[in-house]
């Protein structure tokens, strides 16, 4: 996150101590909503299981999204391409906000911030790559 001060700044930008505190509360409430999720997949009717499945599955993808956009960003410096995981990472954030509103608001509730977050994040990239 040292880096993130280096960087020529978006308006919007906000200083670089909330993305630690952001990211712990996003990561609590994304795992209370995937263990949710499970719950609907264990032990839900055989409509929910097989919509708790797709959803787990997205959740897993978009996590490993997720996981590789900070390298991506932050070592490689590859904003362009950092954009390009963040967009189908939003548009999978967005699938699974859908599929969890059919089996379970309380994980809808939990996940929501995270795509907020991730469409500001979205937001401070595209930025980054054209003012860097």
């Amino acid at each position: 996150m040292g880096q993130f001060g280096s960087f020529k700044q978006p308006p919007l930008a906000p200083p670089a101590w909330l993305f630690p505190v952001a990211w712990t509360i996003l990561y609590i409430l994304m795992g209370i909503a995937s263990f949710l999720i499970y719950l609907k997949y264990k032990n839900g009717k055989k409509s929910e299981k097989s919509t708790a499945h797709t959803a787990l599955i997205i959740y897993g993808i978009q996590l490993a999204l997720n996981f590789i956009w900070t390298p991506i960003f932050f070592n490689a410096n590859l904003y362009w391409l950092a954009f390009a995981v963040i967009i189908a990472m939003w548009i999978l954030e967005f699938t699974l906000l859908i599929k969890t509103h059919k089996i379970s608001r309380p994980a809808f509730w939990c996940l929501l911030p995270y795509l907020l977050w991730t469409t500001f994040a979205t937001y401070l990239n595209i930025s980054i790559a054209i003012l860097n």
